[in-house]
């Protein structure tokens, strides 16, 4: 609802914020938003590049007397992770998002908000369009599909761009600049299967896990919040020989770079032990509230047993003691805290997805690190997993961390404009995360770059919402930092 912006500041960052939320822009579909952000350029007579990948750089010139300084570029990604609950109902192909204002929080209905990059590339259009903002030559890159796997940096055109100074307004955190980030790959094992018919006797049910906050696997997985798939697979791994249960069918998770909220199992069992698999359900719901309680309290395991019919097909009982094995030991959360940086995580490891085919169950798990040989390492764990249990596995090459440069000239311009603006200094830190400087500065050598941006919290989640006041506090650091590189020469 437009209501939700009314009378915030910067009033043209949040007007261009919510005409992006009115239309689609998961990965992999941002035809309708480049479309705007061209139609943006156009109507401000602006001249603007695409490459083969569908990037797209908008040139602006410099203010009047300000030619002569660095070419800048601003750089943030068009598309937006769509996530929602199981209860909302919206079509993220033609479905606006819905905002909601709570206090000092601008949040959406049941789905994600799209902040994460909503806001940085919304900043970058008030810019293109400001005819206060004082700045030296500018390039605006808007880059797509950065949620699943960064393949619009990864192929971006090594000469669209001229500029040797880059702002990516793509972090999360207010107060502090990002100067470094981890590089990360994907990493996909396929458990072939040859499905068998459901046993004489059973009673098909469905075993659903939910209540999870979920989150960015990046971010927030030094929380140790709880996944869904795991602990459903740790259930099953349990209770699976006692209770003579079959595997029918699994489903959890949705992407790779968000920790899995929820996920179901189809199963079929003896009749008669129905009742001791609602009594075992109910003792391991018990036991998830209080392992979770204080970072996933509303966690549950619940028995659905209406509606389903027994004349489907489930794993034969060698293949599901492999498969079931297999997801109690695949490996998910912190693997290695830094060493170079205290507090952040280097190494981590994301097990993503797991969904049923019908001669196949694929499992999708994404690793990170800031050390290329634990990254490497990491994969190679999943990998010979994989092996071990008879899986095809599919090995992605990944993309590239960002080194930090404490001594960066960009780092401390801003540092002195931070300080100048707020009367203290900014945290300095790297991100357990992808960022696409990595991306760009491996394809043009040289480029000095940071990354800042608001709170945002929640991020790949229904939870995502967005600080106002740091909003405001992002514009004017933005503004600031462009106003003193317009003054160099």
């Amino acid at each position: 609802m437009k209501d939700a912006i009314s009378g915030i500041s910067p009033a043209l960052l949040w007007e261009h914020f919510y005409q992006m939320s009115q239309i689609p822009r998961c990965s992999k579909d941002e035809a309708e938003i480049r479309k705007y952000v061209l139609h943006v350029a156009e109507r401000n007579n602006l001249t603007f590049k695409e490459d083969e990948a569908e990037n797209i750089v908008v040139f602006k010139p410099a203010t009047p007397g300000l030619e002569s300084a660095p070419l800048v570029v601003l750089q943030s990604h068009l598309d937006m992770v769509c996530e929602k609950n199981k209860e909302t109902v919206h079509d993220f192909s033609k479905d606006p998002i819905k905002l909601i204002r709570d206090g000092d929080w601008i949040s959406a209905d049941g789905t994600t908000l799209g902040s994460d990059n909503g806001i940085g590339a919304a900043a970058a259009l008030a810019v293109l369009e400001s005819e206060d903002v004082q700045h030296g030559p500018l390039e605006l890159l808007f880059t797509i599909d950065e949620e699943t796997g960064l393949t619009g940096a990864t192929n971006l055109s090594d000469n669209i761009l001229d500029g040797r100074i880059l702002l990516n307004m793509d972090s999360e955190e207010d107060g502090a600049i990002y100067i470094g980030c981890a590089g990360g790959r994907d990493t996909e094992l396929y458990f072939n299967t040859q499905m068998v018919d459901v046993p004489a006797g059973h009673e098909v049910v469905r075993a659903r896990l939910g209540g999870l906050q979920g989150g960015h696997s990046g971010l927030q997985i030094i929380e140790e919040l709880g996944n869904a798939i795991k602990l459903i697979g740790r259930f099953l791994w349990q209770s699976a020989e006692e209770l003579d249960l079959r595997l029918m069918h699994i489903d959890g998770g949705s992407k790779h770079n968000a920790i899995p909220r929820e996920c179901d199992a189809l199963i079929s069992l003896p009749s008669g032990n129905l009742s001791r698999l609602k009594e075992m359900a109910a003792n391991f719901d018990k036991t998830l509230k209080d392992e979770l309680r204080l970072v996933d309290p509303d966690v549950f395991l619940r028995i659905d047993q209406d509606g389903f019919e027994n004349s489907g097909k489930v794993l034969s009982e060698s293949e599901q003691k492999t498969f079931l094995n297999l997801i109690y030991l695949m490996p998910h959360g912190v693997m290695g805290m830094s060493h170079a940086v205290p507090g952040l995580v280097e190494s981590s490891t994301n097990f993503a997805v797991v969904k049923t085919h019908p001669d196949k169950i694929s499992i999708l798990t994404s690793q990170r690190s800031s050390v290329m040989s634990a990254l490497d390492d990491i994969a190679g764990k999943i990998v010979a997993i994989g092996q071990l249990t008879n899986c095809e596995v599919l090995a992605h090459n990944g993309y590239p961390g960002w080194e930090p440069n404490p001594d960066s000239p960009v780092l401390k311009t801003a540092e002195g404009v931070f300080q100048t603006l707020f009367s203290g200094k900014p945290e300095i830190k790297a991100i357990h995360a992808g960022l696409e400087c990595g991306i760009i500065g491996a394809k043009y050598p040289g480029m000095d770059m940071i990354s800042f941006g608001p709170t945002i919290l929640g991020a790949h989640s229904p939870d995502e919402r967005v600080q106002i006041s740091t909003v405001e506090k992002f514009w004017n650091f933005l503004v600031a930092i462009l106003e003193k590189l317009g003054q160099e020469r």
